[in-house]
């Protein structure tokens, strides 16, 4: 197993090719509008050489569901495409839904769920996101399952109280670790401008990977990737990248700024 290191100030991270590669995750969320802007940023980030040259950082991609077949067909080493949510169930009547299996025989290997766009706006549940894991997960899909506060939540310092809530309900209907990339994402930070400070998503995550240690298994809690999302910026990405438990990012509105994003892409080089 091969590392590097990299240090700012005071912190520093070992990378490795090895467990917990790098993650960084892009969600398009509801954009672009038109396929030709669509593929002017999937090309951008094909033809991007700094990405081509970073072995240290898995990059997906998670695109509109009607982009899904273009981003697939056109994806190279440089990234590989997620959907932004999936059904808990396979193919039938149900209407306005894609399946993990239509999304698999795409060719397809990730998708997000969890998010808290679909929990606070569509109003889905702990147990139907973790319904989607699993089923996703069934049908060889990895899971990017995310968890997080609200505001008042925090402040209320329930902080543990609802992440805990959330991983439990996952946990209970995982089929493999093997196949979840955990993303803590504070919503008072996602598309606010406001972000935790590394050191904030660092207790955070350091106290995931405890209750990860101590409920489910030492092994699972050392290799689980646990990233964080949440205004990831090109200005606060090198910062962010260096503490400990911090093992990538699901980035936002970044990932729509091919230039931005290919600074967080690479911020392990």
């Amino acid at each position: 197993m091969t590392r590097s290191i990299k240090t700012i100030g005071s912190q520093s991270r070992w990378f490795s090719t090895g467990s917990r590669k790098f993650f960084v995750g892009g969600n398009w969320k509801c954009n672009p509008k038109s396929l030709q802007e669509a593929d002017g940023l999937l090309e951008k980030m094909n033809n991007s050489t700094a990405m081509s040259n970073n072995s240290n950082t898995e990059v997906v991609i998670a695109t509109p569901t009607l982009f899904l077949s273009r981003a697939a067909a056109c994806s190279t080493s440089n990234f590989a495409v997620s959907a932004q949510d999936c059904s808990p169930q396979g193919l039938g009547a149900y209407t306005g839904e894609t399946s993990p299996d239509m999304l698999t025989a795409l060719g397809i290997k990730y998708t997000v769920v969890g998010h808290s766009e679909r929990r606070s706006i569509q109003g889905e549940s702990d147990s139907l996101i973790a319904s989607k894991c699993k089923y996703a997960q069934e049908q060889g899909l990895t899971v990017i399952g995310c968890i997080g506060e609200l505001l008042e939540e925090r402040q209320a310092e329930k902080t543990m109280e609802v992440c805990q809530r959330q991983l439990s309900a996952y946990a209970k209907e995982m089929k493999s670790w093997d196949q979840f990339v955990l993303a803590y994402e504070p919503v008072w930070a996602i598309g606010t401008g406001m972000t935790a400070t590394p050191d904030q998503a660092q207790q955070v995550h350091s106290d995931l990977r405890k209750w990860l240690a101590e409920n489910i298994s030492p092994e699972v809690a050392n290799n689980l990737r646990i990233i964080y999302g949440g205004s990831v910026s090109a200005e606060n990405c090198d910062e962010l990248s260096t503490m400990a438990d911090v093992d990538g990012f699901l980035v936002g509105g970044a990932s729509l700024k091919p230039d931005q994003f290919e600074k967080i892409a690479t911020c392990t080089n």
